[in-house]
């Protein structure tokens, strides 16, 4: 139940949202009770005095407990809210359902890569084994930039760009341990992304990432599309930029030869993000994009829904809705091991929200994980997967991730996601090249501040102009047309490269 100033989202709630800024006095009627104090859209206002150290309600889960007696109509944050640790029902697999699917499933105009592979986009991709190659590697894209230099792809129109992917790593780190394994693997899943028409990868010739290691680990081999050298072994930086220009110049050709082609929607595998997360969030975006990711379920397709820290606390949700024990089991392992790399790093799980989050109206992790769990959709949880491992299972799966957006899409993208839907209620600038990144706002007054950067406004849902079900539909839509080669606001924008963001363990030494 709602009304015009504020929204109630389960009737055990103890908390209703403000749609807009609330002054002390201001009457809510579908409540009985007057705000005290000043409130700010998307935060929360007590329905009801609450003891402290009772719990509290939002989504008909528990959120935290009061820090402090609170009255009714009195602002809930983090001056009287904080988390509290609770027992939890994991239920493994006792929500699972089986799954509708539907007679005569959507299609998008893909492109079919050898082996059937199917991509949503037509780039040639330069990766790097080592920061200390970046700069060839950039140097090698740049010749090639649509903004600097419009000539160089002019007689390639189907051909989306030339990008280099770098990062920080690849050395200093031990030549066997599981920081390398994740390195290699996440770039051995971008070497493999059907979005790469072609790949080449620049190493500098001495790093611990050796560049013949890195193939034999994910088992590829050098060919026409895959192509692997050293700037030591090239002769220096200028011979070595040379020659990664000539051998794109040689790509482009075949790359351009691809024709998009009807493929059916159960080849879309989507990564599911949110960044900047409001009050709004869990209310607005990601039920509207758990809604288009039950449709695309339906169709046959495949959502990662990730980021572990910040499923922290509703993992249960997660676990009722696994096909098997294995399944759920599988998801409470990686819990726990995040539980374990914050207690050697000097970390908590409940550090979360952000500042950004908290001034959106977040107060504790505990609700940040309910809101961003919807994003899931309501279908069964099929399959747990680590990082950048390739994503080998349809419908509704989880892969471990951190929080932190680049490093989780990275890790996405890796492991075969072809679209990327990121909600925010704060505001994003951000893109995954080679996959295309749809943005979804959370509230109107984002959208209209930030229109440049945003694909689709789901502050819809707030304003009572949308339901869930009917932006759940325009999103699913957006994603055929997106996959089909629409091209997103961050594409536009040239957003993508700096944003690959392996995920770096351990020590470097």
């Amino acid at each position: 139940m709602s009304d015009a100033l504020v929204i109630r989202i389960h009737p055990n709630d103890d908390v209703v949202i403000a749609r807009q800024q609330l002054v002390g006095g201001t009457r809510i009627e579908s409540e009985g009770i007057t705000v005290a104090g000043l409130v700010p859209p998307g935060h929360k206002i007590a329905t009801r005095a609450i003891r402290e150290g009772e719990p509290v309600r939002r989504y008909d889960q528990i959120i935290g407990s009061a820090k402090q007696a609170i009255a009714a109509g009195q602002h809930v944050h983090t001056h009287n809210l904080e988390f509290s640790s609770f027992a939890r029902d994991y239920a493994a697999a006792s929500g699972a359902r089986p799954t509708e699917y539907v007679d005569e499933p959507a299609s998008f105009d893909g492109i079919v890569r050898a082996g059937g592979r199917i991509a949503t986009r037509n780039y040639i991709g330069i990766l790097t084994s080592v920061n200390c190659s970046a700069t060839v590697a950039r140097a090698i894209a740049d010749h090639f930039r649509r903004d600097t230099n419009p000539g160089a792809l002019e007689r390639f129109p189907n051909v989306d760009g030339v990008v280099a992917l770098t990062h920080g790593a690849g050395c200093a780190t031990a030549s066997d341990g599981e920081p390398l394994q994740v390195l290699r693997r996440t770039l051995g899943g971008y070497a493999r992304h059907p979005n790469f028409a072609s790949v080449m990868v620049v190493g500098l010739g001495c790093e611990t990432n050796q560049i013949n290691g890195m193939l034999e680990q994910e088992s590829l081999k050098t060919g026409a599309l895959l192509h692997a050298f050293n700037i030591q072994d090239t002769g220096g930086t200028k011979k070595t930029v040379a020659h990664g220009i000539e051998l794109v110049g040689w790509l482009l050709e075949e790359a351009n030869r691809v024709r998009r082609t009807p493929v059916p929607a159960s080849r879309i595998t989507v990564g599911l993000q949110c960044g900047g997360s409001d009050g709004y969030s869990g209310i607005s975006a990601n039920p509207a994009l758990g809604a288009a990711v039950d449709r695309l379920v339906r169709h046959g397709g495949t959502a990662i829904l990730s980021e572990t820290p910040e499923i922290y606390g509703g993992e249960h949700l997660l676990t009722r809705r696994a096909v098997s024990k294995d399944v759920a089991e599988k998801l409470l392992a990686r819990i726990r091991w995040w539980e374990r790399y914050c207690e050697k790093n000097d970390a908590e799980m409940d550090n979360n929200p952000s500042a950004g989050n908290k001034a959106g109206g977040l107060t504790t992790i505990l609700e940040k994980s309910l809101g961003a769990i919807a994003k899931s959709g309501t279908t069964n949880l099929t399959d747990v997967f680590e990082y950048a491992q390739p994503v080998t299972s349809k419908g509704l799966v989880f892969m471990d991730t951190p929080g932190y957006d680049p490093v989780s899409a990275t890790g996405q993208v890796a492991g075969g996601a072809n679209l990327i839907c990121f909600t925010t209620g704060r505001g994003s600038a951000y893109g995954c090249t080679p996959s295309p990144s749809l943005k979804l706002s959370t509230n109107t007054a984002l959208w209209l501040k930030q229109e440049d950067d945003i694909d689709i406004n789901c502050g819809d849902v707030i304003d009572g102009t949308s339901s869930i079900d009917a932006m759940g539909e325009r999103i699913f839509r957006l994603m055929l047309e997106t996959a089909s080669g629409r091209k997103t606001k961050s594409e536009v924008h040239g957003y993508g490269q700096n944003e690959f963001v392996p995920w770096a363990l351990g020590a470097v030494m």
